[in-house]
């Protein structure tokens, strides 16, 4: 089975996914996303973004209308019926062409601003996220923070999506049942009249009685969804978070396929992902227990919604007090007052799933600026990585090595790499891992401070080369644009590497890490350093699977192509010492690691060959 762990053996982010979001308060929670989210209405295209904003109260205002409209046009259109009036009829007919027309207008309005801006939310959140996470190493950092961030691309992707859309949605329809309930419940107070009541031989007079009906008849309704509905929250959160492990699952599948077909690892992996996919079920399941509960009472409620306002102004129409239309007006204006009022009834759901996301985009967006807080707040806590124009040397003053816990790996050292210098560094695997890691600025756990020479050109090369699903040239180029690449340089860069048959594929898109054997990939890694040129160079095992005259080639011909660049070199064989000056062995003693250095006289490249 593909190897699903990072290098602490621990699913990155050491999250429990499956589990529900943290039992936050509303209030805390509306804050923490407005922090995040609010950002969109006060950025540099505030004046756009509010514009858009004010257009989509202004045409849900005329949403609004609609109903109104109708509710008037219903009272004279059963008093034309009542009266047996053909030419009141007529009227009717023509007045609700009108209306149609009018909510056409009003509804592709809508639509167009309303998406608008949820793109435009949507696009800027993306953005945001991106940037943060995209940023000094973040992304594989954040991998060894412990909390609930797993599974970022899918953060990113679907529950940022989730995020804008659903919030404009359900604040759409928030607004819209608050204008509606503000606009009938004047109308239902004046079609109530006043409802005279004895008690204890005293007479009452109760004025707009259905209003108090109606907002007593939803109180209720909603008291019994929330009761009911509390458990589909938290089922909604479980799930995504099977969803999100299932996804995570079959990304790294894909990622690593060429390594699970040698291996022939597919009914290992089919066995993982069936355990997986069973917690997707389990969350299916659970959701819909959860909502079968809620639609039990919201079936009952909705039918009887429909028929408990006739049957409530029915006896004012029979006592001859009211006419048909304004019978059938009441009925509609309680309808609509009382579905204003069902809004938490009917979202829930929706706010439930709308909750579970901003949780998982609020988490990742949470970890970053911890992570940001515990790098850059505690000048003294991280590992310092800095360029001055006062050096002209690699230099570690004081410099440890710690996991993200805190446990030591490397002990505080001293060094200094000259220029020209070509230092071999081996020993401990994890600690020169973590040491390359730590000049490159991405593994700031520790102490100390690395001095890199300013104004100089530094190119790490790891292991296996990163080859983007791109063009061939903006492989070589990577991450510079293609057009730097010309086509005499390329050619010239795949040939002294071994690849000449790459050449004529040089504007061809292909999956390169897949099409490519290892030994092509570090080879094309070479080719990538040539273009380049650096002064500085950092190889990570990077010839570890080339033969032993392949491998001599390729180092001779970086002596050869870049004399004047200084090397450090991960590497763990003998037949890289003849091309190192200087030898650097980190020791593992007592849990933790020793830098102690070799000293040798440089041999010449032609007679180690000879």
């Amino acid at each position: 089975m593909a190897d699903m762990t990072d290098e602490r053996g621990a699913k990155p982010g050491g999250a429990k996914s499956g589990e529900p979001a943290t039992g936050e308060g509303a209030p805390g929670f509306a804050r923490r996303f407005l922090r995040l989210a609010g950002g969109y209405w006060r950025g540099r295209s505030r004046v756009t973004v509010w514009a858009l904003t004010v257009a989509l109260f202004v045409l849900t205002v005329g949403q609004v209308s609609i109903p109104v409209l109708i509710n008037l046009w219903s009272e004279r259109l059963f008093d034309a019926l009542e009266q047996r009036s053909m030419d009141r009829f007529l009227t009717m007919i023509g007045l609700v062409g009108l209306i149609i027309v009018y909510n056409i207008v009003i509804v592709v309005l809508h639509l167009r601003v309303k998406r608008r801006l949820q793109m435009g939310w949507r696009d800027w959140l993306t953005r945001k996220l991106l940037e943060d996470w995209l940023r000094r190493g973040r992304h594989h950092q954040i991998a060894y923070m412990p909390g609930e961030h797993d599974n970022p691309d899918g953060r990113i992707a679907e529950d940022i999506r989730i995020t804008a859309e659903m919030a404009i949605d359900l604040g759409h329809s928030l607004t819209y049942c608050a204008l509606l309930l503000i606009s009938f419940t004047n109308i239902l107070w004046m079609l109530s009249g006043t409802l005279s009541v004895t008690l204890f031989g005293t007479e009452l007079s109760v004025p707009g009685h259905l209003l108090f009906v109606a907002l007593l008849y939803a109180a209720m309704g909603t008291t019994i969804a929330m009761l009911i509905g509390q458990p589909l929250v938290n089922a909604v959160n479980r799930r995504q978070g099977y969803e999100a492990d299932f996804r995570f699952a079959l990304a790294r599948i894909r990622e690593n396929g060429q390594t699970i077909a040698l291996l022939h690892g597919e009914s290992a992996e089919r066995g993982h992902l069936a355990t997986l996919f069973g917690g997707v079920v389990r969350g299916w399941t659970g959701q819909t227990r959860a909502l079968s509960h809620m639609m039990v009472f919201s079936a009952s409620y909705s039918v009887l919604s429909a028929a408990f306002p006739i049957l409530v102004a029915a006896p004012r129409y029979i006592a001859g007090t009211i006419s048909l239309g304004v019978l059938m007006q009441t009925a509609q204006a309680f309808q609509q007052t009382v579905g204003a009022l069902s809004w938490p009834i009917d979202n829930l759901p929706r706010v439930a799933e709308w909750r579970a996301s901003v949780e998982r985009v609020l988490n990742l967006h949470d970890a970053l600026v911890r992570l940001d807080r515990e790098v850059c707040e505690v000048p003294d806590g991280h590992i310092q990585v800095v360029r001055s124009d006062d050096h002209q040397t690699l230099t570690f003053s004081g410099v440890s090595i710690d996991e993200p816990n805190g446990t030591a790996v490397v002990h505080a050292f001293d060094l200094e790499v000259r220029p020209g210098d070509r230092v071999l560094i081996g020993g401990d695997a994890t600690a020169t891992i973590r040491l390359f890691r730590a000049v490159a600025g991405v593994w700031p756990w520790g102490s100390g401070r690395i001095t890199l020479p300013a104004h100089t050109r530094v190119f790490f090369m790891p292991e296996r080369p990163y080859l983007p699903h791109d063009s061939l040239r903006a492989v070589l180029a990577y991450p510079g644009p293609a057009s730097s690449v010309a086509d005499e340089r390329a050619a010239e860069a795949l040939v002294s590497v071994g690849l000449p048959d790459l050449v004529d594929r040089l504007d061809g898109t292909d999956r390169w890490d897949e099409v490519l054997s290892v030994p092509d990939r570090q080879r094309l890694g070479f080719a990538r350093l040539l273009i380049r040129r650096p002064d500085w160079i950092f190889l990570e095992d990077a010839t570890d699977s080339l033969d032993p005259p392949a491998e001599e080639e390729l180092l001779t011909l970086m002596e050869r192509e870049l004399p004047n660049a200084t090397l450090l070199t991960i590497g763990h064989h003998a037949g890289l010492d003849a091309h190192h000056s200087r030898k650097l062995i980190l020791e593992r003693t007592n849990g933790a690691v020793t830098l102690r250095e070799e000293v040798r006289q440089a041999q010449p490249v032609a007679e180690s060959a000879a």
